[in-house]
């Protein structure tokens, strides 16, 4: 029976951290895609995962963001995908073990614009099917859509989604422009997706990735506005900085936790972290949905 997600609604809890970023700084070749780490380096992928468990969260992400056909071409066509999102949720759900976290299986944009005709609405709904599927099958009991900035692709991965798996999907999009940092960069309001996403079946809405947890209020008060259902927030720890040709990101645990009682209090019911951040900043985040669940009793 799939999961029931609605028990988040009146709730807070957390979700993992960054994956690329961290698995880069475990070994893994930044060269090389991070998703081929399933088959590459799994032993990196189960051990993020588990440390991420032992932090406190409770929503395990797999390391399959960009593993769809169209994203993964720029690659080569060399790679067997379903595979590759296959093993990412069988080692997600390795790590989860019997610890209660759930394993949601991550799919991210396609990397093309529909607006511009840059692919065809079925192609990628092929793609976005057949990722979910793989991800359904490898164990996952939900998927997120992550990173999304056109409206019309996420609507189309969420119909796709929730077709091919009957799993529950929430999705989540990239608010990182305009004055309050609430539109996408394609100019998707906040407001706008958390209306669309909630009448198009999505169990969860929200936003993640962006320029930091410090600019991400904004967008986590108008999505609260305009949905009921359970918000999903996962920023960055900042922006990097270019050091000998790779980004780094700077903000401390303790520096990005300065920000989490404030979204909270907003109205964040499943928080996490993005680009950048790791074990050490979601164990603070934990402490501080543990502290914030003590006040509200």
């Amino acid at each position: 029976m799939p999961i029931d997600l609605t028990q988040y609604a009146g709730d807070v809890t957390v979700a993992d951290g960054g994956w690329s970023t961290q698995l880069q700084a475990r070994g893994v070749p930044a060269a090389a895609p991070a998703e081929l780490a399933n088959l590459t380096h799994p032993h990196l992928v189960t051990a993020l995962a588990r440390e991420y468990v032992a932090a406190g969260a409770r929503f395990i992400t797999t390391n399959t963001f960009a593993a769809n056909a169209p994203a993964f071409a720029r690659h080569g066509n060399d790679f067997d995908l379903a595979e590759i999102n296959r093993r990412g949720a069988e080692l997600a759900r390795e790590a989860v073990g019997d610890s209660g976290a759930l394993v949601a299986g991550s799919i991210g944009p396609s990397g093309k614009i529909l607006a511009v005709g840059e692919a065809r609405p079925e192609t990628l709904r092929e793609a976005f099917a057949a990722q979910a599927a793989a991800l359904a099958e490898g164990g996952a009991d939900l998927i997120v859509l992550e990173t999304f900035s056109e409206l019309a692709e996420i609507l189309i991965a969420l119909e796709a989604a929730r077709t091919a798996t009957g799993l529950p999907v929430i999705a989540s999009m990239s608010f990182d422009s305009g004055p309050q940092r609430t539109r996408t960069m394609m100019g998707v309001k906040a407001e706008e997706s958390a209306a669309a996403l909630q009448e198009n079946g999505a169990a969860a809405v929200g936003c993640n990735c962006g320029v930091g947890i410090a600019t991400i209020l904004p967008a986590v008060v108008a999505l609260r506005a305009h949905t009921r259902l359970p918000l999903w927030v996962k920023p960055n720890a900042g922006l990097p900085e270019l050091e000998q040709g790779r980004a780094v990101y700077k903000q401390t645990p303790e520096e990005f936790g300065k920000h989490v009682p404030t979204l909270l209090d907003a109205g964040a019911n499943i928080l996490g972290g993005c680009c950048g951040t790791g074990p050490e900043h979601i164990a603070r985040v934990a402490a501080l949905v543990d502290a914030h669940r003590r006040k509200k009793k």
